[in-house]
């Protein structure tokens, strides 16, 4: 029969506790051990001392001809062979053995004529002893075992538990809620002792205090420098279109226009960041929708309806995702580009070498591209965001074949539980 443990039982509380139990067993066998040796050695040596002095006993009223004690004979039939033979040798010695099923002390020595003159002495009350004693050693260790294990298992779910809540604050933390902490109760009051999984969970807030600070950091640095960047960007786009025709004019109006596009990208990430984006649902036909996407898109890119269905969700933010999911497969790709909508599923496939793998493994990361792609890996990183706000789910795999697969999941009920009007924060783990 297999027991079921708890959620915080794991393997250091398996060990520990098969550890407790092992040295609890080692020990109460050895103490055990001793003990019995000792209440027997000294039992027997008073039994053997009694029926020795009873032989001195025995062996003068022999010699004196007089009537032998009680228990005392001559060649007796029940003597055990060992001692029949120890007395024939001339020499005295002591055995215990069983005598018409009662434990008996024999002392046996010479005589003349090559015979054994026998004591027998009964030992049945030192061998009750004994067996009393042994089942006191066994009743005693088994509930000091039993104590030691309670105890110990207390213990140990006293470490293991705090240890888990700081593996569990470790993985949330670690999906981007940086808000979390462990405030282990000693780290609080620093009156108590400090062990170890105190100093482990003091770190890791002070971590997450960190690693926090410094986000909001990069966060406020980023939303700053875009904001600051868009006036002189408006005018300088402005100045762009009083240019005279010609391709230094083309030139100058597409970097700008590249310049905007970035400082919008860049605002929409710090927006995204703050994680306090509005939802404005409403019910759309996701086929719809995908074939609008596509169009606008300007680019040759096919739609395929397997399934159609109606979604409540937030249209600007939705298309937003698709177009640039779009827009990265012409972009990074191969044709042809198809996009497939299968009830609330949409996915996006081109037939390129596909994505990065530290794209698949870990999200897109912005800033970074790889192969010499061109681009500020800022179109991914914004459509994992809105999808986050829209409550959706969006991975990134490789096709089979060759080519990428984004793959969006839309919920079927109001993302975040949200309405037209409420604040949508975003989940954890968007940054």
């Amino acid at each position: 029969m297999r027991l079921a443990l708890p959620q915080w039982a794991g393997a250091l509380a398996v060990k520990a506790a098969v550890f407790i139990t092992v040295m609890c067993c080692a020990l109460a066998a050895l103490l055990g051990v001793l003990v019995h040796v000792s209440v027997t050695n000294q039992t027997v040596g008073q039994a053997r001392t009694l029926a020795l002095a009873r032989l001195a006993d025995a062996t003068k009223a022999y010699e004196a001809g007089d009537p032998l004690p009680p228990g005392a004979a001559v060649d007796p039939g029940d003597l055990p062979a060992p001692l029949r033979s120890l007395a024939a040798g001339g020499e005295r010695g002591t055995m215990v053995a069983d005598n018409d099923g009662r434990p008996t002390m024999w002392a046996a020595g010479p005589v003349d004529g090559g015979r054994a003159l026998a004591v027998a002495v009964d030992h049945s009350q030192q061998a009750r002893t004994i067996e009393g004693l042994d089942r006191a050693i066994g009743w005693s260790s088994s509930l000091a075992i039993g104590a030691t294990m309670l105890v110990g298992a207390f213990a140990v779910t006293r470490v293991t538990q705090r240890l888990h809540a700081t593996a569990r604050v470790a993985r949330r933390i670690s999906v981007g809620d940086l808000d979390a902490r462990v405030h282990d109760p000693r780290t609080l009051d620093r009156s108590r002792p400090q062990d170890e999984v105190a100093s482990v969970a003091a770190a890791l807030d002070s971590m997450a205090a960190s690693l926090q600070g410094k986000l909001l950091a990069e966060q406020r640095f980023t939303a700053d420098v875009a904001h600051e960047l868009r006036t002189p960007l408006t005018g300088l786009h402005a100045a762009a279109e009083l240019l005279p025709p010609g391709r230094p004019t083309e030139l100058v109006r597409d970097r700008v226009a590249a310049l905007r596009t970035l400082t919008e990208d860049l605002l929409e990430i710090s927006r995204l960041d703050t994680g306090r984006e509005r939802l404005d649902l409403d019910t759309e036909e996701l086929g719809a929708l995908a074939e609008r996407v596509v169009r606008a898109s300007g680019t040759d890119t096919a739609v395929r309806v397997v399934r159609d269905t109606r979604v409540e969700t937030d249209r600007r933010r939705l298309e937003r995702v698709l177009g640039n999911l779009v827009a990265n497969a012409h972009k990074h790709g191969w044709p042809p580009v198809v996009v497939t909508v299968d009830g609330p599923v949409v996915t996006v496939r081109d037939h390129g070498a596909g994505y990065p793998e530290y794209l698949v493994a870990h999200g897109p990361q912005r800033f970074r591209t790889e192969g010499g792609a061109t681009g500020h890996g800022l179109g991914l990183t914004i459509a994992l965001g809105q999808a986050e706000v829209l409550g959706a789910r969006l991975e990134f795999r490789h096709a089979p074949g060759g080519g990428a697969v984004a793959r969006l999941t839309l919920p079927q009920a109001p993302p975040n539980g949200g309405t037209a009007d409420g604040e949508c924060p975003l989940p954890d783990g968007a940054l």
